[in-house]
């Protein structure tokens, strides 16, 4: 299903900002998924395992870190699939300036 919004502005300069601004904000997703896949490949580089295969069998007793790298690393996965998710909405979204 899809859904159409309509933003009326007073001229197409209006529009223009807000086309920038969309393709500012993907591009600060782009930067936050970067960021992020480069710490989740710190823990996974530090533990010899990947974020899939930890989320699914490892504990916080399993970590050197305990409880807080635990959280770290699950907030880590759980932010990426955050922002990959928004970026897919917004990079399938469509716009048409007359």
């Amino acid at each position: 299903m899809s859904v159409h919004m309509v933003i009326e502005l007073r001229d197409r300069e209006g529009a223009q900002t807000v086309v920038q601004a969309l393709d500012a904000y993907k591009a600060r997703l782009r930067a936050g998924i970067a960021r992020t896949k480069q710490r989740l490949a710190a823990f996974e580089s530090r533990y010899g395992v990947d974020t899939a295969r930890f989320l699914l069998e490892m504990t916080a007793e399993d970590l050197t870190g305990g409880d807080l790298e635990y959280v770290e690393w699950a907030g880590e996965a759980r932010l990426l699939e955050g922002l990959e998710a928004e970026l897919r909405e917004l990079e399938h979204a469509r716009y048409h300036l007359p």
